[in-house]
């Protein structure tokens, strides 16, 4: 496969941020065979973030692209395993050992 652009987020991912946050994630889409989010600097998220990540999955899919969060900050981890959605991302979630304090 072909070129993989990275996405760092550092902003909360809220309804706030949405509408700046869908297009950074569609053109970092668009601009590679593949887009991986790090967004362990990510310290709130709402439903609207939710929301986005499931569209930029969802459009990833869609274009036959892989799209993968490799870093996720302890809000993003905890929320996905509240709405049950890791699964669905299917990335490997790793706890450092200071977030085990």
């Amino acid at each position: 496969m072909g070129s993989n652009n990275r996405l760092v987020i550092v902003e909360d991912m809220t309804i706030y941020n949405a509408l700046d946050q869908k297009n950074q994630l569609v053109a970092a889409l668009d601009a590679a065979d593949g887009l991986e989010l790090d967004l362990s600097q990510v310290a709130e998220i709402d439903s609207a973030g939710l929301q986005l990540l499931i569209l930029a999955k969802r459009e990833a899919a869609r274009l036959d692209k892989q799209m993968s969060i490799v870093a996720h900050s302890p809000v993003v981890r905890q929320t996905l395993d509240f709405c049950n959605l890791a699964a669905f991302f299917g990335d490997p979630v790793v706890i450092t050992a200071y977030e085990q304090h």
